[in-house]
């Protein structure tokens, strides 16, 4: 058999697939490199104080342009060594190579991007159900208040509705052991009311005269002060209830738009695969 049956496209299969796994392989381990690397990258510019290390904003947006040059630069990898590697078909029209080029570099592309999603499929997992078990916290501190408000008195955690409780009933002078007996109840009580005033927005009047009360038999306060404290602990816990509803919104829209640049990313992944697999393909045949 001469050179020119050998290498004609009907004694040849269209697809080299040796061609296409080099590439999707060559392409899968720079792309986890390169994630590996912006991880770290990422992780060393957090700082766990306040105040401190890169903001959220400038975060998201360094790791979406990250994600996007490591698709870029992985599938431009993949797509090139996919082109240069594929066995030559001597006696294919051109346009037939330029499409069977750019096929191979988008199944290359395409190999590789399933080959990470396996490989990641395990972290992507578990970072999704920490962020879901993070905002699910958030949100039943917040519409458990009775619950937090107990947990407090009992444990001595540092909660902040626990300690909006503990300042309405703190005196001015130091009470005697034995006061103290029903600490916990009377902080879960509160608890409770306070968390059906969030439910529905306001303290009710006999709500808000039952929990004064409550003020000025565990302190010193008078039925003014007292009434002006439970106001402004209220007032400091819908706060923190917006401020709680405003982060968990903040992360479902960042979550959105995470996913949106993710496929604008992998689009152009595909786009920069098939071009460089072509440009692979000609100086294979020069």
């Amino acid at each position: 058999m001469n050179d020119a049956a050998r290498y004609s496209p009907r004694a040849l299969s269209a697809v080299s697939w040796g061609a296409v796994f080099a590439g999707a392989v060559g392409a899968a381990s720079l792309s986890l490199i390169l994630l590996f690397l912006g991880s770290g990258l990422g992780l060393s510019s957090v700082s766990p104080w306040a105040q401190d290390g890169v903001g959220a904003a400038a975060l998201g947006i360094s790791a979406i342009v990250w994600i996007s040059f490591t698709q870029l630069a992985a599938s431009g990898v993949g797509g090139y060594l996919a082109g240069r590697l594929r066995s030559r078909w001597l006696g294919a029209p051109e346009d037939e190579v330029y499409f069977r080029d750019t096929a191979h570099g988008f199944l290359a592309w395409g190999v590789a991007t399933l080959l990470t999603a396996a490989l990641l499929s395990s972290v992507i997992g578990s970072t999704l159900s920490g962020g879901t078990k993070v905002l699910a916290s958030a949100a039943g501190g917040v519409a458990g208040g009775a619950a937090v408000a107990e947990q407090h008195a009992n444990k001595g955690s540092d909660n902040s509705n626990g300690y909006f409780l503990d300042s309405m009933f703190r005196s001015k002078a130091v009470k005697k052991p034995d006061a103290a007996d029903s600490s916990a109840a009377t902080l879960a009580e509160a608890g409770r009311i306070f968390a059906n005033s969030a439910r529905t927005g306001e303290l009710p009047a006999d709500d808000k005269a039952y929990l004064t009360q409550l003020v000025v038999e565990r302190t010193d306060l008078s039925q003014v002060e007292a009434e002006k404290r439970v106001n402004e602990v209220q007032a400091k816990m819908l706060q923190a209830e917006t401020a709680a509803k405003e982060a968990v919104d903040k992360a479902r829209k960042t979550s959105a738009y995470a996913a949106l640049w993710f496929f604008i990313s992998l689009l152009l992944g595909a786009f920069v695969a098939s071009y460089l697999a072509t440009f692979g393909g000609r100086l294979r045949d020069k």
